[in-house]
């Protein structure tokens, strides 16, 4: 009995004790809150203000994991998200009972089935496609789904690996972003597509002017397979970017070439390129000097522009033009980003898509100039329409990010990203096990391919290349559907009707 109540007085003395602690702390949060002069909430409800805050950064939380319905989230919801996490897993992607999918929201692509498909051995994989018949060195492109640009600094060093090593098992190519070309690139052995951004990060000269010597360095490298000259993106069209200077470290100071602990500042465009005359210029000199195929990636804010190039391309001949176009989505993705930019400049993927491959089309260029598409395309519907609008490849960011184990916690400009894909904290990267993401990546790659096949062969072709807009119909406002070329009437093809 008297173990019993000596234990009860210790007990007592401790809440006591952590409630005078309590008591003690609020008083101080009470004063300092009433002091501050930065937050009016806080110094008119001491303390109790605190709570908004706190509220506020758990709401995307709880939105996220308990009050979001699975298709209304933003900007990829738990269905499109739960598919990727499902195909990296080698997990069955059938659903039950029915879709989801509210079938009237306008702008929803609907394939048409044929009513007499290919037989099952009738079905042919997607072939490899020749990109640069007028390079000494064409690259013969064996996948339809390939990486889109993310850099190393952006990302972490076991992300980037992890992107390589997968990328070589599933047979796509892995675009380095702007950043330069890392040795992480290289290790796993995949086909490489350098980007070379307004800053020329990689293949530059001491005055940040573009290196013919640097060039050749790059292109020696015979997994390097093509340069993409960036223009713009879709996230922040007509802004350069900013590596922190703590991001840049020695390592990455070496990659890019630029002073290390000092920001890596990239301009808002080519400082040499001022018309479409220059961009071609450009593209031919680079070509020359590497001997590999050159292309450029854009945003577009209207087709009307564009039609200068291809008349430049037209005076100058086919073997002037780029060997192939990356059109970027205003809806596209990045570490960091001004919200004005993000949210209401460049035209949204579905809009400037159609809008190029017309262009490149009516002048004859189909065969000449191929058609990336970039831009929110995460899921085999996406990528079907994408081809049936005219691409030739399609390529994503941020759904080979969800098969590393992204959790879109938005957290990417924070370098405090908790699943160890955009941060340098040793720490928190030790999360990211490459030997085991790596797989995710290739079977993410394997599942977006192998779906994509399916619809097309639903829509009775036998490889996905052959789709048309023909073969899907797009949801109008007043919920009913109209077929794709009757609202985007294409160009005829070389040797084919649309």
């Amino acid at each position: 009995m008297g173990y019993a109540m000596a234990a009860l007085e210790y007990l007592a003395l401790l809440f006591v004790f952590f409630l005078g602690i309590g008591v003690a702390l609020v008083i101080v949060l009470f004063i300092a809150d009433r002091r501050q002069t930065g937050d009016a909430i806080r110094r008119n409800y001491p303390v109790i203000g605190r709570f908004r805050h706190l509220f506020t950064e758990l709401g995307e939380f709880f939105r996220q994991y308990f009050f979001a319905m699975d298709r209304e989230e933003m900007p990829f919801n738990r269905a499109q998200r739960n598919w990727v996490s499902r195909a990296t897993g080698a997990k069955s992607n059938t659903i039950a009972f029915g879709s989801t999918r509210n079938l009237n929201v306008p702008g929803t692509p609907i394939f048409m089935n044929a009513v007499f498909p290919p037989l099952d051995d009738q079905y042919a994989s997607t072939e490899p496609l020749e990109i640069g018949p007028h390079c000494r060195e064409p690259y013969a492109a064996p996948s339809i789904f390939n990486i889109s640009g993310m850099s190393y600094g952006a990302l972490s060093k076991p992300a980037v690996q992890a992107l390589s090593q997968g990328a070589a098992k599933a047979g796509i190519w892995l675009n380095t972003g702007e950043g330069g070309l890392a040795p992480h690139h290289l290790e796993g052995g995949c086909d490489i597509v350098y980007q070379i951004g307004t800053a020329k990060f990689g293949v530059r000269d001491a005055e940040g002017n573009l290196s013919d010597d640097k060039l050749r360095e790059v292109a020696a490298k015979p997994q390097v397979k093509m340069f993409e000259i960036k223009l713009s993106q879709g996230a922040k069209p007509g802004k350069g970017g900013i590596l922190p200077a703590a991001k840049v470290s020695k390592e990455i100071a070496e990659i890019r070439g630029i002073p290390e602990g000092q920001p890596g500042i990239s301009p808002n465009r080519h400082r040499e390129v001022d018309d479409f005359g220059d961009l071609l210029d450009l593209i031919c000199h680079i070509r020359e000097v590497t001997g590999k195929p050159v292309g450029f990636k854009t945003c577009m804010g209207s087709a009307d522009p564009w039609v200068d190039l291809f008349e430049a391309i037209k005076e100058r001949g086919a073997e002037h033009a780029p060997d192939f176009i990356t059109v970027d989505g205003g809806e596209g993705g990045t570490g960091a980003a001004p919200m004005p930019l993000m949210d209401l400049v460049g035209l949204p993927l579905r809009e400037a898509l159609v809008r190029m491959t017309d262009l490149r089309d009516k002048y004859g260029l189909h065969e000449r100039i191929r058609i990336v598409a970039s831009g929110k395309l995460i899921n085999p519907g996406d990528v079907a329409w994408a081809i049936c609008a005219g691409a030739d490849f399609v390529t994503s960011a941020r759904g080979f990010m969800f098969s590393l184990g992204c959790i879109q916690a938005l957290k990417c400009n924070k370098n405090t990203c908790p699943t160890g894909i955009t941060t340098h904290d040793a720490g928190l990267q030790k999360g990211l096990v490459v030997q085991e993401k790596h797989k995710r990546v290739a079977l993410y790659a394997q599942s977006i391919i192998y779906e994509v096949e399916t619809i097309a062969h639903s829509v009775g072709v036998a490889e996905p290349r052959q789709m048309r807009r023909r073969h899907v119909r797009i949801v109008r406002d007043d919920g009913r559907s109209v077929q794709m070329n009757e609202l985007y009437p294409s160009q005829p093809k070389t040797g084919e009707m649309a």
